[in-house]
């Protein structure tokens, strides 16, 4: 289980609000991150319980619940529901994950929610995403190739060279696993973390790139890659069951081999 470790503009001293659920028989109490810039408080923790009788199983039904019923001012991303989008990524009892497919009778106790750790965050759950964006761009994730395309053709590969993409491309970018990664929080400006050498690994694996040269003189950096110190933390709590980790080990060998 990863960390916690609180959002970068962070300083919880503010009184927390309470919101009852009267009259309800089966209640369960969530603990939920609460900031808004606008106000100028400092952030603080709100309780919600909610009516898990007229509630959905998942912990996102919770929250749009609480939104709903309770406090309309309550901000959070969310999309697809199923496990696709990754836009519901926070930190649900100290581990991150996504809302939509983390069940609530699975939570022991009072739920803890709060934003992912160690990003800044724009309002309540919602962390600022601009610089993790910023480093998935630098690794220019698409295909890149000089030879001519064949003529009304895709560029085909066979069904090894497909398979070698198993466990990459099923990423959804959530950042789950790199604001898990203790190396990333310390080095965040530098490190370009699990989620986005995943991605990066990617493209060294697939045989329809023909830029493999150059992807690698960008990785081999003492920061950019080399601050992996396959802790494991985003194996651990990636939700679609990927390992970056593996991927940056990957990554390393190429690296090595190419020097031999």
């Amino acid at each position: 289980m990863a960390t916690f470790t609180l959002p970068k503009n962070s300083k919880i001293n503010g009184k927390g609000k309470v919101h009852k659920a009267d009259g309800a028989a089966n209640v369960k109490a969530f603990k939920v991150y609460r900031y808004d810039p606008d106000s100028g408080e400092n952030p603080r923790y709100d309780t919600f319980e909610v009516d898990l009788d007229t509630c959905g199983p998942m912990v996102l039904d919770a929250l749009i619940k609480m939104k709903n019923e309770q406090d309309p001012s309550l901000t959070f991303r969310r999309s697809c529901r199923e496990g696709i989008c990754g836009s519901c990524s926070m930190n649900i009892n100290g581990k991150n994950g996504l809302a939509c497919t983390t069940a609530i009778e699975d939570c022991k106790g009072e739920v803890r929610i709060t934003p992912l750790p160690h990003m800044d965050v724009i309002k309540d759950l919602v962390p600022d995403f601009t610089h993790f964006y910023a480093q998935y761009a630098s690794i220019q994730p698409w295909l890149k190739t000089v030879s001519t395309t064949p003529s009304g053709k895709e560029r085909l590969q066979s069904p090894e060279d497909r398979e070698k993409l198993d466990g990459l491309y099923e990423c959804i970018l959530c950042a789950c696993c790199s604001t898990s990664c203790p190396s990333y929080w310390w080095n965040s400006d530098k490190f370009l973390g699990p989620a986005i050498l995943l991605q990066a690994y990617r493209w060294l694996a697939d045989s329809r790139d023909e830029f493999t040269g150059e992807r690698l003189d960008e990785l081999e950096d003492p920061f950019r890659l080399y601050r992996c110190h396959t802790i494991m933390n985003c194996a651990n709590v990636c939700p679609k069951g990927l390992s970056p980790a593996k991927a940056i080990a990957e990554t390393k060998k190429m690296l090595v081999e190419r020097a031999i």
